[in-house]
């Protein structure tokens, strides 16, 4: 049985209901949190996760809502506050790829990626912040006043050609959430960043399906295995506990060393 580090707090994890936000939230659950799993699609499979962490012993409730849509976002943190009274924790973690070769790329297949994986963390960030500073302090829960994290990729830091609209909205929701970090430190709000790098989830199936992609994918890996929601899931328990406080601003890449360059080993 896992520490209850996150006993009595309450969770919201964007995009809970497959791969990574489906590890986030189990995770979080198992150390204590209520924890709210958002969707936009498939409510039977937020439904399954919400299960799963009442089989935890945690609390759990499934909302669908749109993060790139402001009145479902601004519903969705009325819901949580209704049914749990306020939010401790936000992870932003909803996100997609629409990928293109850039002279081919569509302003729909642009315009989408961007609203959903950077627009979605400002309305949920800004949603969530307005909701630590009404709360304020409450110190037998958390020393913080609220703690974001924002789910970002090695991509914040890698260029990746064929994906220029994931790779920016990776690289501008690492100056979001350092801004935000600078920006509401004083109020003992954390705001931090996990960058994953090659993780085992639907998103990316094509990379590591058959042993031809698993192989070529493990020339950027040095530690030689593919992630797997649950490696995130632990750091973000980390992030969102007391162990962390004086953790704020930070890109945590948890990549099993992809962001070392594998290849420059042998002389580039």
């Amino acid at each position: 049985m896992s520490e209850k580090k996150l006993n009595g707090q309450t969770a919201l994890v964007t995009g809970a209901n497959s791969g990574i936000g489906e590890g986030v939230a189990i995770s979080l659950g198992e150390a204590g949190a209520n924890v709210v799993v958002n969707y936009v699609v498939n409510p039977d499979a937020a439904d399954a996760v919400v299960e799963k962490i009442k089989s935890l012993s945690s609390n759990a409730v499934a909302i669908q809502a749109d993060v790139s849509k402001e009145d479902q976002v601004i519903s969705m943190f009325q819901q949580v506050v209704q049914k749990f009274g306020t939010v401790d924790i936000l992870v932003n973690n909803a996100g997609l790829q629409r990928d293109a070769k850039f002279h081919e790329m569509t302003l729909a297949q642009w315009q989408l990626v961007i609203d959903i994986n950077l627009t979605g963390q400002f309305l949920c960030a800004r949603e969530a912040i307005r909701e630590f500073l009404r709360r304020g302090i409450v110190p037998e829960r958390s020393i913080a006043c609220g703690k974001i994290i924002c789910m970002s990729s090695v991509h914040e830091l890698i260029p990746w050609g064929g994906h220029a609209n994931y790779a920016t909205s990776k690289g501008g929701i690492k100056m979001l959430m350092q801004s935000l970090a600078q920006e509401y430190g004083g109020q003992k709000i954390r705001v931090n960043g996990i960058c994953p790098g090659a993780i085992k989830t639907p998103i990316n199936q094509s990379a590591w399906d058959t042993p031809e992609a698993y192989n070529s994918l493990m020339t950027l890996i040095p530690y030689d295995r593919i992630g797997v929601p649950d490696d995130i899931g632990k750091l973000a328990v980390f992030l969102a506990s007391d162990d962390s406080d004086y953790i704020t601003g930070a890109s945590m890449f948890i990549d099993g060393g992809m962001t070392v360059f594998k290849g420059f080993s042998t002389g580039g």
